[in-house]
């Protein structure tokens, strides 16, 4: 990668943009502390709002600007809340001299109340959030298709809401995304099946996307109005996570302007705790969307993420169900083998319905067995050096045939590997391998190209080109997935387990056999010496010599089955 773009890259990575300073023009805030409801923080716009000038409201209480009714019922909202939460909707009331009708919402950050404050426009007639909501699910609750959930989704959200485009936007394992699905106005250029790479939207923004779960920007040609004072109490600048109204990155402001986006709103997809993806809206003049649309699209946004949160899961209980039958299976059938580790090269065909996945291998005692689609065992070499330098006891993994391969042109069509270590003093393994996948990829604009950089590497702003730009992509396979990952690691429980079961049986048979062969030689000294002792005697009765000639004969027959044993105990090692 160029040096230049790698310090773009980084610059990016690292803009604080929880730290703007200011908020968006067409909200105010005020942020008091408790008990008393003192005013440590003011946005520069607040005289707008109440009359009163950031200096006269500054250390007053906020109950000399807001009436009772709406003190009391921000008080009962931050009460079922806790410090941390997103902004919650506390109520609708009159402000200011004016009596201006406000939509209010609230949040507790760092010893705060943040109370954010916009005026409605409208208010006759909004429906219940609640019904709006519910009516949305109910139109995409019966799909049982992911692509036509997707699809319906991002329909409900355009009807709700009026956006020129609305599209569902997931991220891919290697944090790219990519639109699947997308409802627009027909007089715009269609982006479904794009992709855009990681930077676009970098690791701070995805941390706010979790822990805000809708973002509204009305007019990205607002001039931001700054927090007065822009300071904590500490002399840090004021973290603004939480609030719904805080400025967003001059960059992002950019690069919506070079889509030709006025207006946007994102919805996060939250699945197991991740973001899954998001529902994005973007309209080409700006759009206020109403406190009571942003409730009821918030409701639908969760319904949207538990829905896709209990397909995965269901997903990867199918996965387990049928991995634990075959672990089961192959469970017994080496409990059953004299000795398990010889027994698991015969099971590789068993070891293929594991997992999804092209073929396994098993190298032992420097010996190569497969089963489906594998490298050949010119390849070892390359797998084994690469698994030394992962440096770890546990499973390792790959998409890439480059890792192992050296190039895609050398893996014999296969790129993902998922090993198992299952004795690493002898180099023992086994494989799971998946086929490279060729892919014709539409970026939208050249992913290598995320920025426009001068030759020192500082940013000059986003890419202005979003054409798609085609690409093929060779070499990599179907990622594992956590769910692969957590399979393979209790099938890798239970070989090792085997595994030791073996070696102990290995050594219980070695000492018996060491033992029954210390018994031979003990046994045959003693019948040289009463051979000796036989020789030696002469006047011996006839009763005594029958009875010599007995102990003899039994010791001969003992001597013949301890040599029986050892020969026996030599067959079985490998």
């Amino acid at each position: 990668m160029n040096p230049a773009l790698e310090r773009a890259l980084q610059e990016c990575a690292n803009e604080p943009i929880h730290l703007s300073g200011a908020v968006q023009p067409h909200g105010y805030l005020i942020s008091c502390q408790l008990p008393d409801w003192t005013i440590r923080h003011v946005s520069a716009n607040v005289e707008a709002l109440t009359g009163a000038t950031p200096e006269e409201m500054l250390r007053h209480s906020v109950r000399e600007f807001l009436t009772d009714d709406l003190i009391q019922a921000i008080a009962e909202t931050i009460g079922f809340g806790e410090p941390g939460s997103p902004p919650q909707r506390a109520a609708v009331g009159n402000i200011g001299p004016m009596a201006n009708l406000c939509d209010i919402s609230v949040h507790v950050a760092d010893g705060l109340v943040h109370i954010e404050v916009e005026p409605q426009p409208r208010s006759a007639g909004e429906r219940s959030p609640t019904v709006v909501a519910q009516t949305m699910i109910a139109r995409v609750a019966g799909s049982g298709d992911i692509d036509d959930f997707n699809q319906r989704v991002a329909e409900q959200v355009r009807l709700l809401t009026g956006y020129d485009r609305v599209m569902v936007y997931r991220f891919r394992h290697d944090d790219a995304g990519e639109v699947v699905a997308e409802s627009r106005d027909s007089a715009l250029p269609a982006y479904l099946g794009l992709r855009y790479p990681q930077s676009d939207i970098p690791v701070q923004a995805r941390v706010l996307y979790l822990r805000n779960r809708i973002r509204v920007i009305p007019d990205a040609t607002y001039v931001p109005v700054p927090i007065l004072p822009d300071r904590d109490s500490h002399g840090g600048p004021l973290d603004l996570s939480q609030m719904a109204l805080r400025s967003v990155s001059p960059v992002h402001l950019e690069y919506l302007a070079n889509m030709g986006v006025v207006a946007s709103m994102s919805i996060s997809i939250v699945a197991g705790g991740r973001l899954w993806g998001l529902i994005a809206c973007h309209h080409r003049t700006p759009r206020r969307v109403p406190p009571g649309v942003r409730a009821a699209a918030d409701l639908f946004g969760l319904f949207v993420s538990m829905r896709i949160a209990s397909r995965e899961q269901q997903d990867a209980v199918m996965l387990e169900d049928s991995a634990r039958s075959v672990r089961d299976m192959l469970a017994l059938r080496l409990d059953n083998a004299a000795d398990p580790r010889l027994a698991l090269q015969g099971e590789l065909d068993l070891l293929n319905r594991a997992i999804d996945n092209d073929g396994v291998g098993l190298v032992q005692a420097g010996h190569w067995y497969s089963a489906g689609r594998a490298p050949d065992k010119s390849r070892l070499p390359g797998l084994l050096d690469w698994l030394r330098q992962s440096n770890t006891t546990g499973p390792v993994s790959t998409e890439r045939a480059a890792d192992w391969s050296g190039s895609a042109d050398e893996a014999d069509g296969i790129a993902g590997v998922l090993a198992l270590p299952l004795d690493l003093a002898n180099d023992e393994w086994l494989f799971f391998f998946r086929c490279e996948q060729v892919e014709e990829v539409r970026w939208a604009g050249s992913p290598e190209e995320p920025f426009l950089v001068d030759h020192d590497g500082g940013r000059i702003g986003p890419r202005a080109s979003f054409a798609a730009w085609h690409e093929t992509v060779r070499g990599a396979g179907a990622p594992w997935s956590d769910a692969d990952r957590r399979v393979v690691g209790r099938l890798h429980m239970m070989l090792r387990e085997r595994y030791r079961r073996g070696a102990l049986h290995a050594e219980l048979g070695d000492v018996r056999a060491r033992r029954v062969r210390l018994d031979v030689r003990e046994q045959k000294t003693r019948l040289l010496q009463l051979s000796e002792l036989l020789e030696g005697l002469v006047h011996v009765s006839p009763q005594e010599a029958s009875q010599l000639s007995d102990r003899i004969n039994k010791l001969e027959s003992e001597l013949q089955s301890m040599i029986g044993a050892v020969s026996v105990a030599n067959a079985d090692k490998p």
